[in-house]
């Protein structure tokens, strides 16, 4: 199959050739129809398979046969979690809608909020955008969906897991009932098909890859080191082996800076991206790195997400997540539409627990590596793969009597604030 066999218009086509491409991938080949023919669908697809393409290009498709948004007015709005992928979703909407009569816009927190609503006034025919400013701007009248016939939820799952589920119902409410909805996660967890329930109507289901998989084109490496060589190790392993292109993952902020520093000391142009960088420092970064000016990218989980750099050759776990799940979003930066990658682990012995995580979500037991002169003195040792998935702890059993249970304690009182002012600046600093 080519995409001229997908019934999309000479323009579009064009413009897909420009890029290079002639055959869509999986998730293209089966959202592409189903979108076209302005059905619901639910999709999960692996970072790096192709999707955005895969709902944007039936979107521009159906959006050219219609009217022009009048001012103020959106026609398709799709929502994304963080700054970084909103921008990369705008990039490809610009790149397919060449030639096209469509105007398309980006909104996003962290910048000034009155240049995003200049570009409103005008009416927009694709808006991308992060929740929390598209309801600041809705609250300022800049702008209205009275005209609204597409919304697109892109990372679902990720959108959940940073606290956005009470901004996307809000908008949900804010959008004329009938209107097409598309849907794109990682998978469907319980999570997502509860907020399906109340979003889609009758969608055709696509899943082009098993729950939680990693790439087969992503070659795995786990290097068993102590925790205080891991610096000098990565270092190493960039000089030695001439790596020019290096995506890294730490765990925190404070430990993308340290690293960075570290690099930068031993001649290794290097650039950090995380929450607490400014939006003009984020983007100047992920720049610098795709035009090759710097060497090393050292991201946290959330600034990276939406990082989309073609045939992108390293990605590097400095720290490992706590999390299995984002160990297969971090190293689905490589390998992307169809090209090879290599995903290096650099483990200490207090990492084990989530080392075998990972290799029990990913049902694959990463081959361990060691380096002359940076051998670990506490091993990392090999984990026992089982095949029987993750289950969440049990909540342990209220000690309280029935006629207690409204009583709430100092602990768990001080336990829900962190909760919530976890989530509130989790969600602040994606706006």
């Amino acid at each position: 199959m080519k995409f001229s066999d997908l019934g999309l218009s000479a323009t579009i086509l064009e413009n897909i050739e420009r890029q290079g491409y002639q055959i869509p991938s999986p998730i293209q080949a089966k959202a592409i129809p189903a979108i076209l023919q302005n059905k619901d669908v639910m999709a999960a697809a692996q970072t790096g398979t192709g999707k955005t393409a895969g709902f944007t290009l039936p979107i521009l498709q159906n959006l050219s046969k219609g009217r022009l948004a009048k001012p103020n007015q959106v026609r398709t709005l799709i929502l994304t979690p963080t700054r970084e992928l909103a921008i990369q979703v705008s990039e490809s909407v610009a790149t397919y809608a060449q030639n096209l009569p469509l105007r398309s816009s980006v909104v996003y927190g962290g910048v000034k909020i009155n240049p995003q609503m200049m570009k409103l006034r005008k009416g927009v025919d694709i808006l991308v955008a992060t929740p929390g400013r598209l309801l600041d701007l809705y609250s300022q009248n800049a702008v209205k969906f009275d005209h609204l016939e597409i919304l697109v939820l892109d990372e679902a799952d990720r959108m959940l897991d940073m606290g956005f589920i009470r901004d996307i119902k809000k908008i949900i409410t804010l959008l004329p009932k009938n209107r097409q909805n598309l849907m794109f996660s990682a998978t469907f967890s319980d999570d997502i098909r509860k907020l399906a329930k109340g979003l889609v109507n009758d969608p055709i289901e696509i899943s082009v890859s098993p729950r939680n998989t990693t790439v087969e084109s992503i070659t795995q490496w786990v290097y068993p080191v102590d925790k205080k060589k891991k610096s000098a190790l990565l270092s190493f392993l960039i000089g030695s082996n001439n790596w020019q292109q290096v995506l890294v993952f730490t765990r925190t902020k404070h430990g993308a800076n340290r690293l960075t520093k570290h690099l930068i000391a031993d001649g290794i142009k290097s650039l950090a991206i995380h929450g607490n960088k400014s939006q003009g420092a984020r983007v100047k970064a992920l720049t610098s790195f795709k035009k090759n000016e710097i060497q090393v990218l050292v991201a946290t989980d959330i600034a990276a997400r939406g990082i989309d750099i073609d045939q992108l050759p390293h990605v590097v776990n400095f720290d490992l997540p706590n999390v299995a799940e984002d160990y297969v979003h971090r190293i689905g930066r490589t390998g992307r539409a169809g090209s090879s990658g290599e995903a290096i682990s650099l483990v200490s012995s207090d990492e084990f627990k989530q080392l075998s995580d990972i290799e029990r979500l990913i049902q694959k037991t990463i081959q361990r590596k060691l380096i002359d002169g940076f051998e670990p003195a506490h091993d990392v040792p090999a984990s026992k793969l089982n095949p029987q998935r993750i289950q969440p702890k049990k909540p342990k059993k209220n000690k309280f009597r029935a006629s207690d249970k409204s009583v709430d304690t100092g602990s768990n009182r001080n336990k829900n604030n962190r909760n919530n002012s976890t989530n509130n600046r989790q969600r602040n600093s994606n706006r």
